[in-house]
């Protein structure tokens, strides 16, 4: 989950809300520059946190806080495999997607474990296997991963809220055409990007927050309970062309 500390309590985001505010941001790309199979590469972008599940097992720091998915925690290869093998029924434009973003954010962990090397062996075999079955290039799936990125990054920028004031530029990262992209929050409140990638000169996007006015939590079971009965609030960027 997303946490953030607000001043009567948290603000949560689901993991999964997240990553549809990101497929949301991709739908908005313009369609000129819009990577090959949008649709399926939309579709991994929505559904690649599926394997968070706040709902379930331990969610709450020692300290009895919300736990937010910047802590470090222990990986878990079950969980890890579940996502790269469940997505493959999704097709293997969206498996191969999927499995790059996993190869990403693990492979700076090799090492720690021969189970985690092998599993990280085997993402790498994967995706070459389905780049020839696809009959794509190598740098026309690293474009299309790197638009995954962008959008995630995005994304996440928002939803941690991370966009700094001052009409400041933050980078978002590099997009898939390889330019620097930056995000800028304006004196007015709404948000640019540049250089401008979208579609349109002006949309806006959403995302659902949850709120607890409760600071700590003796036990999972109680944020559980707790998100469960949650208000909810919708959040909302206005994106225009500056």
């Amino acid at each position: 989950m997303i946490a953030n500390l607000t001043e009567t309590g948290w603000e949560v985001i689901y993991h999964r809300a997240h990553a549809l505010l990101a497929a949301e941001i991709a739908g908005n790309w313009h369609r000129k520059y819009r990577p090959e199979r949008l649709i399926e590469t939309v579709a991994a972008i929505s559904h690649h946190d599926d394997l968070e599940r706040e709902w379930e097992g331990d969610n709450i720091t020692e300290a009895g806080a919300p736990l937010d998915f910047t802590v470090d925690k222990k990986t878990s290869l079950p969980k890890l495999r579940e996502l790269t093998n469940n997505s493959r029924y999704r097709g293997r434009w969206v498996a191969m997607l999927i499995s790059m973003h996993v190869s990403f954010l693990n492979e700076g962990k090799r090492g720690e474990s021969p189970e985690l090397d092998s599993f990280l062996d085997e993402q790498l075999e994967n995706q070459k296997k389905w780049r020839q079955e696809l009959k794509i290039k190598k740098e026309e799936a690293e474009k299309a991963y790197a638009f995954f990125q962008w959008c995630d990054r995005l994304s996440l920028i928002l939803c941690t809220r991370k966009l700094p004031d001052g009409v400041r530029a933050l980078e978002i990262s590099k997009g898939p055409d390889g330019k620097r992209y930056d995000v800028i929050k304006l004196s007015d409140g709404n948000v640019t990007v540049k250089p401008w990638p979208f579609e349109k000169e002006e949309f806006t996007v959403n995302v659902e927050a949850s709120y607890l006015s409760q600071v700590k939590f003796d036990k999972s079971e109680e944020l559980t309970e707790a998100l469960q009965t949650a208000p909810i609030e919708l959040l909302e960027w206005t994106f225009v062309k500056s």
